[in-house]
Parts: structure tokens; C-alpha cells; sequence
């Protein structure tokens, strides 16, 4: 994975995290809501690396 798209994934987990906290002191939906999209967003992050270092495998064993 690149560096710029590792940047943006992890930029993007820490922010819905943090917006995760802040929304705990106002409502339980917000905690769920952000909690679920930092899940996903991290969970999304190991699948595209996974998804371009087998990729990228690939491309190697056919040389």
C-alpha cells in the first residue's frame, strides 16, 4: 500500500475515533454511528493491503 493511501485511511480511522468520543457526552447513536464507521474504516484499510500485496504477488510470480 502506499504511503499516501495508508495516510488517508489511518487520518480517517482517527478522526471517526475521535468523533467517537466527543459524541459519548451527547447521544448513544452518534457513539454507535462513529464507532461503526472507524470499524469499518480500519477493517477497509487491511483489505485493500491485503488486496495489493496479493496483487502485487501475482505480478511477481508471472515474471
Amino acid at each position: 500500500m502506499s504511503k499516501t493511501l495508508s495516510l488517508v485511511f489511518s487520518v480517517l480511522a482517527v478522526l471517526f475515533m475521535s468523533a467517537t468520543a466527543i459524541s459519548i457526552s451527547h447521544s448513544g447513536w452518534l457513539v454507535l454511528l462513529f464507532g461503526l464507521l472507524s470499524f469499518f474504516t480500519i477493517g477497509a484499510g487491511f483489505i485493500v493491503r491485503a488486496r495489493m500485496r496479493r496483487k502485487q504477488e501475482q505480478g511477481q510470480e508471472g515474471r
